[in-house]
């Protein structure tokens, strides 16, 4: 049948009615007829020939199209700027476009050539079968691969399509605006009034003047710039290349001005806060790095906080923290709680689960405030408290204190619409005893002598963070001092208050300054019985055959570290870790000691102990925990004691390793 089939019913047509006029003429002439016939077949012949004459040419016309299309596609897949490569399942090319050879600098690769040949990096085994797309660096050019399948007859090898394009120039683009980005830096003299009691004019002015050279140096060198926006307060500006060398020689800016001193040998020391530009507005950049700022002060000062990619980094935090010699702040602080506390319904006070001395005592003197106030107060306990449970009977025992204890499944719901949540000794919602408590009382109060985490209380009323000091029952203790003539503490409180003292300070031989001993004599004049103390933390002989046991399987490391564990589940691991950690540190060489013990269900503790020159508290963020740079722990939950007590191991050799090799560097003038 010819194609063209229109053309061929009309001739049909045409041939059949001269079909019957022939038939016709042969009805009345035979030879006529028969000689019409002939001539109507010759036609007839003579139309088929034309129509199959026409239907060659129309195929040979369609053919050549078709030749051209192909000319046409595959000169424009094989000039295409983006490289095309089909290769098989063991690596080899089994073809490519004109583009890889440009890219591979005029060299063709033949068929069966290894890619990994041209470009080592090039990935085909791992993402064999799959559709998606990667990235490649070779030879300081840049690749964005594509990865396709390509459909094949079961009886072919498998193949696949990778379209490579050469993007180093927009890497090049987006490296440029990364390093382009802004930093602003708020920098602060974090014990500016400490330096400059009792200098001179000119020691003042000096002291001043060598920070700021150091400084200016330090921004110069780093090609920042760097203005005064009052004594002791700086605002500086950086691009991220800048910052990026800041961060590989880790702030060494604050070794440098700590080695500045005053004329009474106290060491000057900064804080920066620091925030990076994204995507936000500069108001929202310069209340970032204030709160980063307030984050390093919070945290004791002499370090850097800063943001990058959403993740909160600290820098230094060697120094200690300066003991303020006035109380201007304990007084403030006392004036504005008792304000609150006087607007308030009911009050709550709360500390950390599986509360020790220093968080119950805490507890009992912010309990002791509201009750002068004559305020309904109640103390939240966790259900994990096995370690104050003497103290704890004592005080259940007295008919005065009917009534303060509660447990986190005692409240149903606060009634009060204007309560006020103490929390005391801790500042992470998660450890505390009822972290609820937080979403349902709106007006909080903080007190904690912890160096802050970037995992802070939300929306706090006030805050009173001072890591200068030995305990918060010292900071408590401080308050009540100042809380007003009608505050009275009981012996009972005291004896609390004072055992929390003694046990963070351990019996005032560590982190024991001159505010910690006038508030143990505020105490022993309330009452505070040291003989009852001493009896408090007096252990049974299953407990002293634990902790010596738990020294005995402890194990020494180069550097001055000593790591130990307690297997079993005791009911008081935690006091005989943290005792054991505390003996430790007398053995002579030893800058850092830390036990891991087993805690109920899949947990497990760690305390950490250090003699001062090392910052436990850093390592002990590693493992989601923090507290003091010479006493910090941590719970890590769902991994075994062994992996846990080998990733302490672990990070408490490189820190100290490279404490030390920065200390030599310093040493040394760099």
């Amino acid at each position: 049948m010819p194609r063209n089939l229109s053309a061929w019913v009309d001739l049909m047509v045409h041939l059949i009615v001269m079909l019957a006029l022939a038939l016709v003429t042969f009805c009345y002439n035979s030879y006529v007829g028969t000689a019409a016939l002939l001539l109507w077949a010759l036609l007839a012949a003579f139309a088929w020939e034309r129509c199959r004459d026409r239907e060659r040419r129309f195929e040979r016309y369609c053919m050549g199209i078709i030749r051209n299309v192909n000319d046409v596609m595959n000169y424009a897949v094989d000039r295409l700027p983006q490289a095309i490569l089909v290769v098989e399942k063991d690596g080899h090319l089994e073809w490519c476009n004109r583009q890889v050879e440009e890219y591979l600098g005029g060299i063709k690769p033949e068929q069966g050539t290894p890619v990994l040949d041209f470009w080592p990096d090039f990935k085909i085994e791992e993402i064999w079968g799959t559709e998606g797309e990667y990235r490649f660096a070779h030879e300081g050019r840049t690749y964005h691969v594509y990865h396709r399948t390509v459909p094949t007859p079961p009886q072919m090898d498998p193949l696949m399509a990778f379209y490579v394009e050469d993007e180093t120039e927009l890497a090049d683009l987006k490296q440029r605006f990364r390093a382009s980005r802004t930093a602003l830096l708020y920098i602060q003299l974090d014990n500016y009034d400490e330096i400059m009691q009792g200098q001179s004019e000119a020691e003042k002015s000096m002291l001043l003047l060598a920070v700021r050279e150091r400084l200016d140096a330090w921004m110069n060198g780093l090609g920042g710039f760097m203005r005064s926006i009052s004594d002791g307060e700086f605002v500086a500006m950086l691009d991220r290349s800048s910052l990026d060398h800041a961060i590989a020689e880790k702030f060494d800016i604050l070794d440098q001005v700590r080695k500045i001193v005053n004329s009474k040998g106290l060491p000057v020391t900064l804080s920066i806060g620091l925030s990076l530009a994204d995507d936000q507005s500069l108001k929202e950049l310069g209340e970032e790095a204030e709160a980063k700022l307030d984050l390093a002060l919070g945290r004791g000062g002499d370090q850097v906080a800063l943001d990058i990619g959403g993740k909160t980094q600290f820098f230094g935090g060697k120094a200690k923290a300066v003991e303020k010699h006035t109380r201007v702040k304990a007084r403030v602080v006392a004036h504005a709680l008792r304000d609150i506390m006087e607007g308030a319904d009911e009050i709550y006070v709360m500390g950390h689960h599986n509360e020790d001395y220093d968080c119950f005592g805490a507890a009992m003197g912010v309990a002791c405030m509201a009750r002068a106030l004559g305020k309904p107060v109640h103390i939240v306990l966790s259900d994990m408290n096995e370690g104050i449970d003497r103290i704890l009977d004592m005080v259940q025992k007295d008919e005065a204190y009917d009534g303060l204890f509660v447990r986190p499944g005692d409240i149903a719901g606060v009634a009060s619409l204007s309560a006020l949540l103490v929390v005391v000794d801790a500042h992470i919602p998660h450890i505390l005893a009822d972290p609820t408590l937080l979403d349902r009382i709106p007006k909080i109060v903080v007190i904690d002598h912890h160096r802050r985490s970037e995992n802070f209380v939300k929306n706090p009323l006030l805050v009173y963070i001072e890591t200068a000091s030995s305990s918060a029952s010292e900071l408590v203790t401080e308050l009540l001092m100042y809380f007003g003539d009608s505050v009275r503490p009981t012996r009972l409180d005291a004896t609390a208050l004072y055992s929390g003292v003694v046990v963070d300070t351990k019996n005032f031989n560590v982190g024991a300054g001159v505010r910690t001993f006038d508030a143990a004599a505020y105490l022993r004049r309330a009452g505070a019985d040291p003989v009852l103390v001493r009896a408090l933390f007096q252990s049974d002989y299953e407990t002293t055959v634990a902790l010596a046991r738990a020294k005995a399987n402890a194990e020494y490391f180069p550097g001055g570290l000593i790591v130990g564990s307690i297997p079993e589940r005791l009911p008081n691991g935690q006091i005989i870790a943290a005792q054991a950690a505390d003996g430790m540190l007398r053995v002579d060489g030893v800058r850092m000691s830390i036990y891991v013990f087993q805690l109920p269900g899949d947990v497990v503790g760690i305390s950490a102990r250090s003699t001062g020159e090392m910052n436990v508290q850093v390592i002990m963020e590693a493992f989601g925990g923090g507290g003091h740079a010479n006493v910090a722990g941590a719970q890590v939950k769902g991994v075994p004691l062994s992996v846990v007590r080998g990733n302490v191991v672990e990070r408490a050799r490189a820190y100290i390793e490279e404490s030390d090799n920065h200390e030599g560097h310093t040493a040394g003038g760099r």
